[in-house]
């Protein structure tokens, strides 16, 4: 097959979503499919501000990345950046001949994608990967119900043009459809590295420990450091945790715009030597760090899935996070504690209770590990590439909600 990718959230810009999109490219590609990616343009301060060096992403011969042209936008990255649909861009996608276009935003990039696939008469596929209400905090308070009704209506308008439509969750697809999606379509989870984010081999937890000046017990939040993310929260949270747990400290690996915010908060709060700030890490050091803390803690309330929790409890991470959107979906089987949302003295009990507890903690981790190992690249992979099957035959059927095998790709 030949599958195009439209995206306006890629390399360099690290987060979920391009985490997913260059994953089950590199996959794609390595099973002999021929992939193009069609991604915005970055500039030299892009790549700075994730530490990266200045070179393109390398998924392998058979994917291309195509470059086009991009405006910078705010976001809370500071690298956010929106395709600006031109009429040149044309003749790069027919230049490729894909079978299938596949586009994972509707902004920029989508429209992009759904000209294409009209001008092209193909199969469009689309994903929404964001939870738009999440992001309401940014209007004035008295528009924020508002804002975001209207966000949610232009996500469906744009998911009615697709063919097929997935969502990472069982939540986020029920609020499309709540906000007028008629275009049949399913839960696909976003694929993880099981390998990589794997639990510490016998003593290797002590080792990192030391290795990164980590205390006894450590509790990591690694995302955006934004104002959606309510990573005030788990700061707010900490000085009652430390009144049961002397010593606990919180772990923030990332960058974004709130990191100001989020420091001057900690020195407020008495907490400049518990709250440790990591920066951008690669995706081998978040997951070495994923072996050297205690436990994973998440108070967002704008997840449309939460890869990164994923990742944590692919790690064998016991976690604790918001009872709020997709994320109560992950913690089936006693997999997780759920706080309340923007509930400082919640998250400080159930933290506490996670790591008073060393066989809650154990059964968690346990839970947790199992929970995670249906979500593979190679298992996820295998969904998409029956779904862009169906779709160039016309054959359109139910895609399976969520993968479960955790068979090696190998």
């Amino acid at each position: 097959m030949r599958i195009a990718i439209f995206t306006d959230n890629f390399f360099p810009e690290l987060g979920g979503i391009q985490d997913s999109i260059a994953a089950t490219a590199r996959e794609l590609g390595a099973r002999g499919h021929a992939v193009a990616i069609f991604a915005p343009t970055a500039v030299r301060r892009d790549f700075e501000r994730a530490n990266l060096p200045r070179a393109e992403l390398d998924l392998g011969e058979n994917v291309r990345i195509h470059r086009q042209f991009s405006v910078a936008i705010p976001g809370s990255t500071g690298q956010s950046r929106l395709i600006v649909p031109m009429p040149t861009h044309a003749r790069a996608v027919a230049a490729f001949g894909p079978d299938v276009i596949h586009a994972h935003t509707f902004l920029g990039a989508g429209m992009e994608a759904l000209a294409a696939a009209r001008r092209l008469d193909l199969p469009l596929i689309g994903t929404n990967h964001w939870a738009v209400s999440g992001f309401g905090l940014y209007a004035p308070p008295v528009a924020r119900e508002a804002c975001a009704r209207a966000a949610w209506r232009a996500v469906a308008r744009f998911y009615n043009n697709c063919s097929w439509v997935s969502a990472p969750s069982l939540v986020t697809l029920a609020e499309m459809r709540v906000y007028g999606l008629r275009r049949p379509g399913s839960v696909v989870s976003n694929p993880i590295d099981t390998g990589l984010f794997r639990p510490p081999s016998p003593g290797e937890r002590e080792r990192l420990k030391q290795l990164w000046d980590l205390p006894s017990p450590s509790i990591l939040y690694a995302g955006r450091l934004a104002r959606e993310k309510c990573v005030e929260v788990l700061i707010r949270a900490l000085p009652a945790l430390r009144r049961d747990i002397p010593g606990a400290t919180l772990v923030l690996a990332g960058h974004g715009t709130a990191e100001p915010e989020l420091r001057a908060l900690a020195q407020a709060e008495g907490l400049a030597g518990a709250v440790r700030f990591t920066g951008t890490l690669s995706q081998p050091r978040l997951a070495e760090l994923c072996r050297a803390v205690d436990a994973f803690a998440i108070a967002s309330t704008s997840e449309s899935q939460s890869m990164m929790l994923l990742q944590a409890m692919s790690a064998g991470l016991p976690a604790v996070a918001a009872r709020h959107g997709p994320l109560p979906e992950l913690f089936s089987g006693g997999a997780g504690l759920l706080a309340q949302p923007d509930d400082p003295a919640d998250f400080a009990k159930q933290l506490v209770r996670l790591l008073a507890d060393r066989d809650l903690r154990e059964r968690t981790a346990a839970h947790a590990r199992r929970s995670s190992a249906g979500f593979g690249v190679c298992t996820t992979t295998t969904v998409w590439q029956t779904i862009y099957q169906r779709a160039i035959r016309g054959a359109w059927c139910p895609a399976p909600v969520r993968a479960v095998s955790s068979e090696s790709c190998a």
